[in-house]
């Protein structure tokens, strides 16, 4: 009598785990964990094909020979509708034609997950860049034909650098070659590797509120950082940090990197040996300023002209700052300040014709006019008291009133 293993899922639950670890959730169904009660806590590792893509231009089969109820009548291929259709727009359809029908297009459902849903290659098909190794390889070959022919009948077909150009390119080049830890260039230059020394671009600015970094374009894309006064700050790579003595060491990493270039008997290396840096960058600092201030000195006793170049004595005396305490408030303006009125560009308060007010200031009826007489007539010439009256026995006449006498 064999006796069937027993299952090590189905052990007895484990009272001491808590039941908000051991409970499973609602949208689970209880049928595949019966064996298991922690199944739903363990790795799944069941994952989605990720290389699985859409295969594009597949036909289901031969196309259909008569139009179809349902399908598209432009092209006659039932797995989409008119408006979907990507084939030329015809003048006649397929519906009325009965002609070229196209056959029905593979409709899949791919699956993928959530790396797979944000790669920008994915589906991307490498034999594509075929065609540009070809156009390349056809390039060259025509290159080397054509320097052939020139050879062979002694004429420069093809333009000529110069040995200056190509001189000129190499040192551009040699310029981001790896350096040994003594300064020494390496025979064996990796050229198109950036130095130890530049700062990868994402970590340029650590902001969350900031740009954000394409790593496929290699450029900073949604320009968050010149949305305010760092604006002033940001260059070619945007926003660079320069408080404190970040400034600074920019120009003592210029400063290396200038040294280094020129080829100088004490060239310095800023990681490597920053004290001596610092020293022979002060010192030149230093020699720089003594030889402007002499030829400055130079040039005065040469054509004079000393007086000019103090500052004038109402400097000293002008208030820059002071310690008045002012209050804004929720609209910036000055609180407890009066209220400054607004100028317009039309001339105001002009009155015009013996009137005491401006048009516009009566209303009456739908009708502007002037306060002064009552008159709704623009531009015309005030009647003063008399005309208010005349206004009024007019108003009476036209309601059916008595006139006085």
């Amino acid at each position: 009598m064999s006796r069937k293993p027993a299952v090590v899922e189905s052990k007895q639950k484990n009272e001491y785990i808590p039941q908000f670890i051991s409970k499973k959730p609602f949208y689970l169904s209880s049928a595949d964990t019966e064996s298991d009660y922690l199944e739903h806590q363990r790795l799944q590792t069941a994952t989605p094909d990720q290389s699985k893509w859409y295969d594009r231009g597949a036909r289901l089969g031969i196309a259909a020979t008569k139009f179809r109820k349902g399908a598209c009548e432009n092209c006659g291929a039932m797995t989409h509708k008119t408006k979907e259709c990507l084939n030329r727009p015809r003048v006649k359809g397929a519906r009325w034609t009965g002609r070229d029908i196209q056959a029905d297009e593979v409709v899949q459902d791919v699956k993928l997950g959530w790396d797979a849903k944000r790669d920008r290659w994915n589906g991307y098909d490498a034999t594509e860049y075929q065609a540009v190794i070809e156009e390349y390889e056809e390039l060259e070959s025509l290159k080397k034909r054509v320097k052939r022919v020139g050879e062979s009948s002694g004429q420069k077909l093809l333009p000529d650098d110069g040995d200056e150009a190509v001189k000129e390119r190499e040192e551009e080049e040699a310029k981001y070659a790896e350096e040994s830890d003594m300064g020494r260039q390496q025979s064996t230059a990796t050229r198109n590797l950036r130095i130890r020394e530049d700062t990868a671009k994402y970590l340029l600015n650590l902001d969350l509120d900031s740009a954000k970094y394409d790593p496929k374009t290699r450029s900073m894309v949604d320009m968050g950082a010149q949305a305010d006064q760092a604006a002033a700050l940001v260059a070619e790579d945007n926003f660079m940090r320069a408080s404190g003595d970040a400034a600074e060491f920019e120009r003592a990493q210029k400063y290396a990197w200038e040294s280094q270039e020129r080829g100088d008997k004490d060239k310095t290396h800023l990681q490597a040996n920053p004290t001596s840096g610092e020293y022979f960058r002060r010192k030149e600092k230093e020699e720089s300023k003594t030889k402007q201030e002499a030829e400055r000195k130079l040039l005065l006793q040469k054509y004079g002209g000393e007086e000019y170049l103090q500052p004038p004595q109402l400097r000293d005396a002008a208030v820059i700052e002071n310690e008045k305490y002012v209050e804004y408030d929720a609209s910036g303006a000055i609180r407890g300040a009066s209220k400054v009125k607004t100028i317009s560009k039309y001339p105001e308060d002009v009155l015009i014709n013996n009137h005491k007010s401006v048009w516009g200031s009566w209303w009456e009826n739908f009708q502007w006019g002037y306060d002064c007489c009552h008159s709704t007539v623009k531009n015309s010439y005030c009647t003063g008291e008399e005309g208010k009256l005349a206004s009024e026995e007019a108003k009476n006449v036209r309601g059916g009133g008595a006139v006085e006498q």
